[in-house]
């Protein structure tokens, strides 16, 4: 699974479409918790992740959905830059 960014201690990942499952999400590794986050609500659908780690994610996806949204439907990975 490609790395699309990284930001405290938070690794966040895709699948390419081919290998994946509709809808469009992301993976959120931190540590050993996970989390997969739907990229139209920006909710996480599944997983673990502590609740300061989900409203990361959140705050990242906001900044990266729509660049997100393109590398899921082109299945073109790219690097992204990490939260602030």
């Amino acid at each position: 699974m490609p790395e699309i960014s990284r930001f405290y201690g938070i690794v966040i990942k895709m699948f390419f479409k081919p290998k994946e499952h509709e809808p469009s999400h992301i993976h959120a590794l931190y540590g050993e918790y996970v989390g997969v986050f739907d990229l139209k609500t920006l909710e996480m659908t599944d997983g673990d992740l502590p609740q300061k780690a989900q409203a990361l994610v959140k705050e990242w996806l906001q900044l990266n959905g729509s660049k997100l949204q393109k590398m899921w439907d082109q299945q073109k990975i790219e690097k992204l830059p990490p939260l602030e």
